[in-house]
């Protein structure tokens, strides 16, 4: 199936499966590292993202910068939308085991981000230790992996 020949109903999935996993994802992110851990704000989380675009200036970018970070990450989020969507009808597995389907792409998703796309765009930038892979794998599968799984698979009307 090709993106552009994707109906209504299809981009109605996609747009759900984005803003839900997307919200679901930030809001854990904020809640986990600038809440309960303290490590950072919401606004540093959102510049930080913007980071991956305009380096360090996105860090003195104020309002400008947190905005465009959040579009980034719906843009992201989107993006592994999409791709679920189109890989869903050729793969049995997914459509049988929904819930098991939604924890495997939500390591999926943490591995290409921070194994593929963050070391990329961030130059020399190590990878996270075990404690903070898994809880950062526990998000994604939690707020974006099963969210869009089950968003995908449900009837279309």
């Amino acid at each position: 199936m090709s993106i552009l020949k994707i109906g209504r109903s299809g981009r109605n999935t996609i747009l759900s499966a984005t803003l839900v996993a997307g919200t679901l994802d930030i809001l854990a992110a904020f809640l986990v590292y600038a809440v309960i851990l303290e490590k950072t704000s919401p606004a540093r989380i959102l510049m930080s993202i913007a980071s991956g675009i305009f380096g360090k200036a996105a860090y003195s970018g104020g309002t400008a910068m947190v905005i465009t970070g959040l579009l980034l990450h719906f843009v992201i989020a989107f993006i592994f939308s999409v791709f679920y969507y189109l890989i869903y009808p050729g793969l049995t597995i997914l459509r049988r085991r929904k819930l098991l389907s939604g924890i495997f792409y939500g390591i999926f998703i943490w591995l290409v981000m921070n194994i593929g796309v963050l070391p990329i765009v961030f130059e020399g930038m190590p990878l996270p230790d075990p404690g903070a892979a898994l809880l950062g794998m526990a998000i994604v599968v939690a707020a974006v992996g099963i969210p869009i799984a089950y968003i995908v698979s449900a009837p279309r009307r």
